[in-house]
């Protein structure tokens, strides 16, 4: 008899052992910064619930995954290091709106899938304005490495948001087509 492992125990035990790591290997942080992050992990993980909650399907719950996972890495990049200059910086709290388009866009679909993969669309494109209106307007750090940094950065979220998108697009697209192939009484 074989036993598999939990998705969801492997996932909250994940999460359980990013914080015990951090504590082990004596990450500089405060209480007040492994609280931060334990609610951070919890939001997240609860996030992924929900979609694993909303549909039983692989692609939506691939794209659920990756949403969680850029949102996630933005705020814990923009806290730990800044994407426009360095932590302290102001002005790194325009991505909030990278989060409120993803979010908001999600919660107006309610979480249908070919809703979802058009707010995860508006989330790429919505991370691609704020990345060159930061360069634009002077918010990266100095010289070529600010620039490189802040392209990479914003190259490398568009592209979680994208393949989210294209997740949640063909989870659309499974649903429409097990609605069509299934006989109506």
């Amino acid at each position: 008899m074989t036993r598999s492992i939990s998705p969801r125990l492997l996932g909250w035990g994940t999460a359980a052992g990013l914080l015990a790591f951090a504590f082990l290997v004596g990450a500089p942080w405060t209480p007040a910064d492994y609280a931060f992050a334990a609610i951070l992990l919890a939001v997240a993980g609860g996030a992924i619930e929900v979609g694993a909650w909303a549909s039983a399907g692989l692609a939506f719950r691939g794209g659920t995954v990756i949403a969680v996972v850029a949102a996630f890495l933005l705020v814990w990049i923009n806290l730990a290091v800044g994407f426009f200059g360095s932590e302290d910086n102001d002005v790194n709290a325009i991505f909030g709106l990278v989060l409120l388009v993803a979010i908001g866009g999600t919660l107006l679909a309610r979480l249908r899938a070919a809703g979802v993969a058009r707010a995860m669309a508006a989330a790429a494109a919505t991370q691609l304005l704020v990345g060159l209106a930061g360069l634009a307007a002077g918010w990266a750090a100095p010289g070529m490495t600010g620039i490189r940094q802040t392209l990479g950065g914003t190259a490398f979220f568009c592209l979680l948001w994208l393949a989210s998108a294209a997740l949640f697009a063909r989870a659309a697209r499974q649903s429409a087509q097990s609605r069509t192939a299934s006989p109506s009484i």
